[in-house]
């Protein structure tokens, strides 16, 4: 059956220029359900696949990305998805609980991650959706999106205004990133057979706990490959951190302020061969072997601003029919199949400074008491290094990615 060509174009936004809170990948058991932690596990394994896939293709470049905030977006679609289409998603996402199941829990882990109480930093995420006025959208469909992923209803005219539009998304794309996010969706984003577009916005913006102090930092080479070096600054401090060194990685924890959020920087040797063998479990083990002992930190500052169309990255995983005009079983929007997915798009930047993040022996002679003095590990980030920015209380993994090159966007 051919069916008419109408679109649905998913767009995926997130902010960071923060960091986050600590590790913590397992989560609280104490505090979390069941049915959390099972979405926590499928968003977290999903996370290092889509790394791994865009890794792969963006080879040597920086890489960024918000996992939480793609999973959240995709997590919305997959509640108007039926027959193969949801079957696809529900496998590339790591979806383990039936589908009337996810949103609720997926409430309930935002709820967690974007906690009211009064912070000492900002964290922020915002869904909506944006239908063509006079489209026959299910209620139910409308109804569970309000409820469970906070996402408002607003009608737009793509039809007969598809330029404004995409100026209208892309001003609330800017207004609930504090202006971070600027166009988008660009021009051949949206046309007139667009029907509906869904977005979601993260914004953090939080300090170290305890800053670097902007004297200590110094510029030195950055090896980006052989015998190609860049001179960027590097940060500088030494204090206790947790540290554990393999023989595949060192690995340093960076506590913001709070203690809530934390950023793991993974620093190995060579980091192709390592991307190539990194899983959630090792991340995991890292974890737990973690301890708290004096480092002398080294740490580039950087800037990454990324922009990925992630359809063919998210067909490659698993799920084809979604993006198949002919395949796409989008019924539970709208009650027939006339919708599939033209676009997923995802632009992520992150501002790495002294403050933070914004989207970070002697010997006593006698009946003296010896004094231990702790030499420091030292932890220099002078090679190509990847980090993940976590939220510590549900061990989701809110943004990762990989510096290649700190001198480049």
């Amino acid at each position: 059956m051919c069916y008419q060509r109408i679109v649905l174009t998913l767009a995926i936004i997130l902010l960071t220029g923060i960091a986050f809170p600590a590790l913590g990948l397992a989560g609280n058991g104490e505090n979390t359900t069941t049915g959390q932690n099972r979405v926590v596990s499928g968003n977290n394994e999903f996370a290092f696949e889509l790394y791994n896939q865009i890794a792969m293709v963006e080879k040597d470049k920086n890489v960024f990305l918000s996992p939480f905030s793609i999973s959240s977006a995709l997590a919305m679609t997959y509640a108007g998805s039926r027959g193969e289409t949801e079957r696809q998603m529900a496998r590339t996402l790591h979806f383990a609980l039936p589908q009337d199941d996810i949103p609720k829990y997926f409430s309930l882990l935002c709820a967690k991650v974007c906690d009211s109480k009064p912070k000492p930093y900002q964290f922020r995420v915002a869904n909506a959706l944006w239908g063509q006025a006079d489209y026959p959208f299910s209620k139910d469909f409308l109804e569970l999106v309000g409820k469970y992923y906070q996402g408002g209803f607003n009608t737009v005219d793509f039809a007969a205004e598809a330029e404004k539009s995409r100026q209208i998304i892309n001003q609330w794309v800017e207004d609930n990133t504090a202006g971070e996010i600027k166009d988008l969706l660009h021009k051949r984003d949206v046309d007139s057979l667009t029907r509906l577009v869904l977005t979601n916005a993260i914004y953090f913006k939080g300090d170290w706990a305890v800053k670097f102090k902007p004297e200590e930092t110094r510029a030195a080479a950055f090896v980006i490959g052989p015998e190609r070096t860049v001179d960027v600054p590097f940060m500088h401090q030494q204090g206790k951190y947790g540290y554990t060194a393999t023989d595949e990685v060192e690995v340093l924890e960076l506590p913001y302020a709070g203690n809530d959020l934390s950023m793991l920087v993974l620093l190995p040797d060579d980091i192709d061969k390592f991307s190539a063998k990194l899983t959630l479990h090792k991340v995991e083990e890292w974890q737990k072997q973690l301890y708290t002992r004096k480092v002398d930190v080294f740490l580039p500052k950087f800037k990454l601003e990324t922009r990925y169309g992630l359809a063919e990255h998210l067909a490659a995983l698993g799920m084809p029919a979604a993006f198949d005009e002919s395949t796409a079983d989008f019924s539970g929007m709208t009650g027939n199949k006339e919708l599939f997915i033209k676009k997923v798009i995802h632009q992520a930047i992150i501002d790495v400074n002294e403050d933070g993040s914004k989207a970070a022996a002697s010997t006593a002679v006698g009946m003296n008491i010896k004094t231990a003095y702790e030499i420091p590990a030292v932890f220099k980030a002078d090679r190509p290094f990847l980090f993940l920015i976590i939220h510590k209380d549900s061990g989701s993994i809110l943004f990762m990615g990989r510096v290649s090159n700190p001198a480049e966007k």
